[in-house]
């Protein structure tokens, strides 16, 4: 049987094992409207069971010895190797993914249970000093149940980059990803973690819409939230995780910058922002969203971007070989030529595409902008590249700086001169030398402002800190004598 056989989880939830689901949904191909399968869909009754269920088992689940742990992490990671083509096509196909993003999707989520197969055995706590006779200890304990709430664009990855170090350090999950990439980023979560032997009740998958994602916010059990998506409802969210005195962690939106200095080569500066401006069609946080070039080489980079959008085609990447695949649905879609539009009519020139094709769009370049047109201040989530000249280095400092957002900023150029703004900018990530896509499962990743609440996944200080609450325990040893 494959790993994703739908007779296994068609029309079903995973909570305690697979059971028929209440309610149910198509899961839809974005490149064809094609039906694919039907997901089973959660109602926030299922959340309330889910999280009393994940409570009882998160109980032995956190006494399990580290090697235990470990072990389920580890099987994880050699599954996501075994299934790696399966997965793959799931990815293309419910995702919209190129064949090479959906690999690369993968990859990262093989090498995230590996390195989160470490946690169970990493340092947790410290010896601290004491005044008193006595030992003095802070240490690390299971958070209990966690919700994580995770996006479309990448499904897999950005839903396992939680689930997998809260596992890891002995807590229960309830998992809620979108509904429209359910299978790959949903069922194929809770078949590897099944099949790598997780104890029933651990993991709870539970696809559904707004009133679910609240339900797994608000249910008494959960401790801690980790939702990565949009601005607007990781704000909600955070209002309402505050108002029950809960951790939220926010990795939110993004409108990046990729900062060209004088003297860069150009073509090679050219190759990297069309990378990070359509890498998945633009629909990643991290996408280049902003172009600032230094006036010495904005003609020459803006003709060379344009070659390059020019070049990349756009179809169906279950079908054809691509550079670009569909936008997750015609909402998306028309979002995104109406940003172009407004953008053009308010003076912006389209240099390359600026065009739906099917159900994608071209990959598009903006010149002749000004830094108060939509396509300059909102984050576009479409392969679209606005183009921008800077005549000093606090010119280009003052242009990052200026957006709400403060994900990842990308500097091509003179590293020493790289260096000096990069000192400058507001941002959760500087890459010198390189685009501003880039996730690494060892690596803190996160934003500023608008852009989350800092780096709190990746790496073992961030995964242990985000998934741990820290305990003050105190040994002496006598009852110590006391004046009343």
């Amino acid at each position: 049987m494959a790993l994703l056989d739908s007779d296994v989880w068609g029309k079903r939830l995973f909570s305690d094992g697979w059971k028929d689901a209440g309610r149910e949904q198509p899961v839809i191909e974005p490149a064809t409207g094609a039906q694919l399968g039907t997901v089973g869909l959660a109602s926030a009754e299922d959340v309330g069971r889910a999280a009393a269920r994940a409570a009882e088992a998160q109980q032995s689940w956190g006494a399990a010895s580290p090697q235990q742990r470990a072990a389920v992490l580890r099987r994880a990671g050699e599954l996501f190797t075994e299934h790696a083509a399966e997965i793959e096509d799931w990815l293309v196909r419910e995702a919209g993914s190129v064949r090479a993003k959906a690999a690369f999707e993968v990859q990262l989520a093989l090498g995230e249970c590996f390195e989160c197969a470490g946690l169970p055995t990493h340092p947790q706590g410290e010896v601290l000093t004491s005044e008193d006779a006595r030992w003095s200890l802070a240490r690390r304990r299971p958070a209990g149940v966690v919700s994580v709430i995770a996006p479309f664009n990448f499904p897999l990855i950005l839903g396992l980059r939680s689930v997998a170090p809260a596992l890891a350090l002995g807590n229960a999950v309830l998992l809620k990803p979108d509904p429209r990439t359910a299978v790959s980023g949903g069922v194929v979560i809770a078949r590897v973690f099944e099949e790598a032997g997780l104890p029933a009740g651990v993991l709870h998958l539970l696809p559904g819409d707004g009133s679910v994602g609240r339900a797994v916010v608000a249910a008494p059990e959960v401790r801690v939230v980790s939702f990565t998506g949009s601005t607007p409802v990781g704000r909600a969210i955070g209002e309402q995780a505050g108002r029950l005195l809960k951790r939220a962690h926010l990795e939110l939106g993004g409108n990046n910058a990729l900062v060209v200095l004088p003297g860069t080569d150009v073509h090679k500066a050219a190759s990297a922002g069309a990378f990070g401006s359509y890498l998945h069609q633009g629909q990643i946080c991290m996408t280049t969203g902003r172009h600032i070039v230094h006036e010495s080489l904005l003609a020459q980079y803006t003709a060379a971007l344009t070659a390059k959008a020019e070049a990349l085609p756009v179809g169906d990447p279950a079908r054809e070989n691509v550079a670009l695949g569909p936008l997750i649905d015609r909402r998306q879609l028309e979002r995104v030529h109406g940003i172009v539009t407004e953008s053009v009519a308010a003076g912006a020139t389209v240099a390359a595409g600026g065009e739906i094709v099917g159900a994608g769009y071209r990959a598009t370049v903006l010149t002749g902008l000004t830094t108060d047109m939509p396509a300059w201040r909102e984050e576009i989530f479409g392969p679209v590249a606005p183009v921008i000249g800077f005549s000093t280095l606090e010119e280009a400092a003052r242009i990052v700086n200026d957006c709400e957002y403060g994900l990842s900023v990308g500097i091509l150029g003179d590293v020493g001169t790289a260096m000096k703004l990069a000192d400058r900018i507001d941002s959760g990530k500087v890459h010198i030398n390189e685009q501003t896509v880039s996730d690494e499962p060892n690596a803190p990743f996160g934003g500023v402002k608008a852009s989350g609440t800092g780096s709190r996944l990746g790496g073992a200080a961030a995964n242990i800190e985000a998934f741990t609450e820290t305990q003050w325990l105190t040994v002496r040893p006598d009852i110590a004598d006391y004046p009343f």
